[in-house]
């Protein structure tokens, strides 16, 4: 299976935005729904906002309002925009795919493939 690959962390002071994208060729809409998840230092890695093979998205209540997941399935890229970062945000960012989907943001075990990670850092 081709990997998944991110790219577009980096640091940021809060208040400010980054896109996170993630490319993902061999995983085609038909078969595959896809997330983001973050794992902080000392912590469980936990999902951010997913993408339905329909288009429908869900978001972690922490991101809400401030993340935005998308997905160009022509160039078979995974995005995640964030806006509004905080401190609590820092952490690294893994993009992942699953194929068995639906009911709201899935966690790490329902996923079939992994990213190998970038990392995001959120200054006060």
């Amino acid at each position: 299976q081709v990997p998944l690959v991110e790219s577009g962390g980096g640091s940021v002071q809060a208040g400010g935005s980054l896109r996170l994208s993630c490319a993902a060729s061999g995983y085609s809409r038909s078969r595959y729904c896809m997330g983001w998840f973050r794992q902080a230092p000392g912590k469980e890695r936990e999902g951010v906002a997913d993408i339905d093979r329909d288009g429908t998205t869900s978001y972690a209540d922490s991101v809400k309002g401030r993340f935005t997941i998308s997905k160009d399935n022509a160039k078979n890229t995974l995005y995640l925009q964030m806006n509004s970062l905080k401190p609590e945000d820092t952490a690294m960012y893994f993009c992942a795919a699953a194929t068995l989907c639906g009911g709201g943001v899935p966690s790490p075990a329902e996923m079939v493939a992994w990213g190998q990670g970038t990392q995001v850092t959120v200054s006060s």
